[in-house]
């Protein structure tokens, strides 16, 4: 049954930045797709309550405390092979940049942005790709962004690096098929807590659904279950693709308060 091939069942993952947010959203759906799953973050206390959602469902859960800046991303890698005997899916989830206006923007914030979007991307698959080969292959999926390909101001830093990671999802497909699937998520505006200002305020709210085409913010759960598709055999013919998951947008759906020049 075509059902059958979005089940994750004897798999194992690894996602980042998964205390909160999309990456726990993502975590907690591959789960209920089958996969037991390594999940890392900043902060140990997040961390637990999504491994409790986890085992929640059956699956096996293992957390590691990680910050990217002054850890070494091998050992989540370390970790699977210790709990699960294998590595079929990496989640490239953690990122980021506060938006600047562009004569606030430096060198260094442009580097900084590249740094934590693309450079933590790239040393987790490189730990990761010598033990997916060895389990037979599998799936990495980068989380990007549409900032990545729309045009809105102070988003210098955040949505170059964002572009780049889109980029570099397609060249990183090149070099690793046919083994290893590597894939993009573009979320656009989804209610989680990076976006909770949103939530209490009525008249952005509003201004964000109106100049979205589907008339409302999207939810964890969907980019969750795009990576359930990405990650599963049903996308077994699909890699170096960017998958944007953001209701439809075709220009920012919201005007940071920057002034002209």
């Amino acid at each position: 049954m075509v059902l059958d091939s979005f089940t994750l069942d004897g798999s194992a993952a690894i996602v980042t930045g998964a205390g909160r947010g999309l990456g726990a959203a993502i975590a907690v759906g591959l789960a209920q797709a089958g996969a037991d799953v390594v999940i890392s973050a900043r902060t140990e206390s997040d961390l637990a309550e999504v491994v409790a959602q986890i085992e929640a469902v059956g699956k096996r859960a293992v957390s590691v405390p990680l910050d990217f800046a002054t850890d070494d991303p091998a050992r989540l890698v370390a970790a699977a092979v210790e709990a699960f005997g294998r590595l079929d899916i990496v989640v490239n989830n953690v990122g980021g940049a506060m938006p600047k206006p562009f004569l606030d923007t430096r060198v260094k914030d442009l580097e900084r942005a590249f740094s934590f979007n693309v450079g933590t991307a790239h040393a987790l698959s490189l730990a990761a790709v010598p033990v997916m080969l060895e389990s037979g292959g599998g799936s990495i999926i980068n989380i990007t962004s549409s900032m990545g390909r729309l045009a809105g101001r102070a988003f210098l830093a955040y949505g170059t690096a964002k572009a780049a990671l889109a980029h570099y999802t397609r060249l990183a497909a090149e070099d690793l098929a046919p083994r290893i699937r590597v894939n993009a998520i573009a979320p656009g505006s989804i209610l989680t807590s990076a976006l909770s200002y949103v939530a209490d305020n009525d008249a952005m709210r509003a201004e964000i659904e109106s100049n979205t085409p589907m008339r409302r913010i999207g939810s964890p759960d969907e980019i969750a279950a795009t990576a359930v598709y990405l990650a599963s055999p049903a996308a077994g013919y699909v890699t170096g693709k960017i998958i944007e998951v953001d209701g439809g947008l075709e220009a920012p759906n919201v005007a940071l308060p920057i002034p002209d020049l």
